[in-house]
């Protein structure tokens, strides 16, 4: 039975043209100098979004109007089986599911009410799959990756009757899949199984034992990709239980039509928390827990930023989890203002952040022009008035804000969303929401977006 035609799905369908061939033949038709009939047909989804919607992965300040946004609702047994063990699932908190996707549903409605297409990672994914079979190999292509046969350990291929040897290989588990529904595939991409497989001697002749690695931090849709100036950046997460969210995202924005413009290889590492476009002349990137310099290099020596400057922000003193990338710790709030934690703030703080600014030439090569600015004077040297944030209410997430475009905030911290509309400074207007279940798995509202379209003010 087909999903429901949910708001997400109605903000798909404005966005998105119907997938009608799988993307990988459409990535080879468009890169072909001669397509095959069948591509002069249909243009590649790129295309179509270019042409028929007009859209464009696009970030250029974090204060330029948000139009579309990518969320994952905590929905299914991925976020069952994170629950089960919170800790080590790289949550902070026990989870209640039940108010999870209320807080996020209400998180996606006040979105919405603020005119943001939405879109969900569930929806992308089901997208066009009941109409178009493309779609729907291209899904369980995917879920090929995720779902994995192997012989139990202890065990030799020996063992197993000849006639059963089938029931490991790929023919059969494709087959398994070709017989899912739509969210059957879906929930085993999310929740990445292992079958091991062994000799019973009785019945069916085999028997299984289950084993997971549940995508249970896809929540937070911010840290697979960054999106710039030049468009949408895949990241490389520190965490190997989230590889495949990487793999996952990309496969949602390729099916959006949203080009991938690059990929940050070993040895480097970047995650999308810890990126802020603050305008055509300047990005700013953290470093230190999470991201590194390598992956700054990577995105300076392809040309990945767009910018004419670049500032990498360094955690040299502190790298603590509760503060584990830049958003938990900073954020713009207009083009004129940001929020940022008050005890890191000052040349004498223990746990100062410093900045390397990187000036791009006329050879398009960057090369340093700052090192070592402690951050807060480095901000007020662009023009930023700094609201400090308590300690107290950093760990409460007031420091996670989304910021709409012209100065619409949304909070998730009440003292947070006081300080910042009582400033002289801040002519906008904030939203508080209670975020609290979902903040229980380390992240709030800003990390639990990608903002994958904002509009330029200079267009």
């Amino acid at each position: 039975m087909p999903m429901a035609l949910s708001q997400s799905f109605k903000d798909l369908c404005a966005v998105a043209p119907p997938p009608t061939q799988p993307l990988a033949k459409l990535e080879s038709e468009s890169s072909s100098a001669k397509p095959p009939l069948s591509a002069t047909r249909r243009s590649t989804a790129q295309d179509l979004l270019q042409e028929k919607y007009n859209v464009k992965a696009i970030q250029e300040s974090e204060n330029d109007k948000a139009e579309i946004v990518i969320v994952c609702e905590p929905e299914g047994m991925s976020l069952q089986m994170g629950g089960l063990h919170p800790r080590a699932s790289l949550y902070e908190k026990p989870v209640n599911l039940d108010a999870a996707k209320q807080a996020h549903a209400e998180f996606r409605r006040v979105m919405r009410e603020k005119g943001v297409r939405v879109l969900t990672v569930r929806e992308i994914l089901a997208y066009g799959t009941a109409d178009h079979v493309g779609a729907r190999v291209e899904l369980e292509e995917f879920a090929m990756q995720a779902l994995t046969y192997k012989l139990a350990d202890g065990y030799k291929l020996e063992e197993i009757e000849e006639k059963d040897r089938y029931y490991l290989s790929d023919e059969y588990k494709r087959t398994v899949l070709q017989n899912m529904s739509v969210p059957q595939l879906i929930d085993t991409i999310l929740i990445n199984p292992t079958v091991s497989v062994a000799p019973s001697y009785r019945d069916t002749g085999l028997n299984a034992t289950y084993s997971f690695e549940p995508l249970s931090n896809l929540v937070y849709t911010r840290d697979q990709q960054i999106t710039t100036c030049r468009g949408i950046v895949m990241g490389r997460l520190r965490s190997p239980q989230r590889n495949l969210e990487v793999s996952l995202m990309k496969f949602c924005l390729q099916k959006l039509g949203l080009p991938v413009v690059g990929e940050i290889q070993e040895p480097g590492y970047l995650e999308g928390g810890d990126f802020f476009p603050a305008g055509r002349d300047l990005a700013l990137l953290g470093i230190g827990l999470r991201s590194n310099f390598e992956a700054c290099r990577q995105l300076m020596e392809r040309d990945l930023l767009g910018t004419r400057r670049f500032a990498v922000v360094r955690d040299d003193f502190e790298q603590h989890q509760d503060r584990m990338h830049l958003d938990c710790v900073f954020s713009i709030v207009s083009d004129t203002v940001c929020i940022m934690l008050e005890e890191m703030i000052g040349v004498d703080s223990p746990t100062r952040r410093l900045v390397d600014e990187y000036t791009r030439g006329s050879d398009g090569v960057y090369v340093q022009s700052k090192q070592g600015v402690e951050f807060s004077q480095y901000m007020r040297d662009n023009g930023y008035h700094i609201i400090p944030i308590k300690p107290k209410h950093q760990l409460e997430y007031g420091c996670n804000i989304l910021n709409l475009g012209n100065e619409r905030i949304i909070s998730v911290h009440m003292e947070t969303a006081r300080q910042i509309v009582q400033s002289p400074h801040f002519y906008g207007d904030v939203q508080c929401i209670d975020y609290s279940p979902i903040t229980s798995m380390y992240g709030a509202v800003h990390c639990s977006s990608q903002v994958v379209k904002r509009a330029p003010r200079r267009f």
